[in-house]
């Protein structure tokens, strides 16, 4: 309806919808032809995209794409897939340990969690489907205060990205014995080879 309609925000649509073209960048000059807005109008809107990551300015002047368009894309119907396969899982290894059971993607040296069970107790590593952060040297271990990461690789074919974690409170949360559930996860995971096929991960 037509007094629903909020028009900054379909302004910036109309900025993002322009990104479904053949070229992979644009001046600022070439967005006001293919959108029609003034410059001015442009700059405004593209600096809240930014901020949000939906656009990336680079040294060139030109925009691009950012990445929280892929972001979101990737949450829907694959991680729909991930969640049957593996959310049993991470449940069984949540309810066994009595710590937080996670799914982690490594992408461009950054790590994403894509599926997450946390405990009762209400000490708990407090993780969430989608934060991210950095994992140099494809390392998806997550260094925060007062607690500690176990992470295990899968080993199903073309699952080189995808780990399970346990993570909690230093102290609480033994290696060895996070280690030793999580090699079992891994040997159930393995039994459903399609849960970590790259379509059940990738956006379609």
């Amino acid at each position: 309806m037509a007094q629903d309609r909020v028009e900054a925000v379909e302004r910036a649509l109309t900025i993002l919808e322009a990104f479904d073209s053949s070229m992979e960048s644009f001046t600022l000059a070439e967005l006001a032809n293919a959108t029609g807005f003034y410059k001015s109008t442009l700059l405004r809107l593209l600096s809240s995209l930014e901020r949000f990551d939906y656009v990336q300015r680079g040294s060139d002047g030109r925009y691009r794409l950012g990445s929280t368009p892929l972001r979101l894309a990737r949450r829907h119907l694959p991680s729909r897939q991930l969640e049957v396969s593996i959310q049993p899982v991470l449940d069984r290894l949540a309810g066994v340990s009595g710590e937080t059971a996670s799914l982690i993607e490594i992408d461009d040296e950054n790590a994403e969690c894509r599926l997450v069970t946390t405990p009762d107790a209400a000490l708990h590593h407090a993780l969430r489907p989608g934060q991210r952060w950095p994992a140099p040297q494809g390392s998806p271990i997550l260094d925060f205060i007062g607690g500690v990461m176990v992470c295990q690789r899968l080993t199903t074919a073309d699952s080189g990205t995808l780990w399970l974690a346990l993570s909690g409170p230093r102290g609480r949360l033994d290696p060895t014995t996070a280690t030793a559930l999580l090699n079992e996860a891994v040997s159930r995971v393995a039994q459903r080879p399609e849960a970590t096929s790259p379509s059940a991960i990738a956006a379609p």
